[in-house]
């Protein structure tokens, strides 16, 4: 299956939704720039996951190329946690583990 592109969500979003190409691109242009703004505080999209900034320590790394010790600076970098039900829908329960059993 060919990659869907965003035109190609916005055509099968407003097909669905029974609104206009254009009012689908509309809504997840500014879905996005919702989700840019809020996502200092933690972004949830229901059933898909949550955008969250964390920030990361400082620490110590390598230089692949020379083998050197180097300091990486602290800094903040923006996550996406996918969620159950997202997760569930896509793995189902094969990459789950079985239930034990109650004797």
């Amino acid at each position: 299956m060919a990659k869907l592109t965003k035109s190609a969500t916005a055509k099968t979003l407003a097909e669905k939704v029974g609104i206009s190409r254009k009012q689908a691109m509309i809504f997840m242009e500014e879905l996005a720039t919702l989700a840019y703004k809020e996502a200092k505080n933690s972004f949830t999209l229901p059933g898909l996951g949550k955008l969250v900034l964390v920030n990361r320590k400082a620490r110590m790394g390598r230089n692949p190329a020379t083998g050197e010790a180097i300091k990486i600076p602290a800094k903040k970098v923006v996550k996406f946690r996918v969620a159950k039900a997202c997760k569930d829908a896509i793995l189902g329960t094969a990459g789950k583990k079985a239930p034990k059993k109650k004797k």
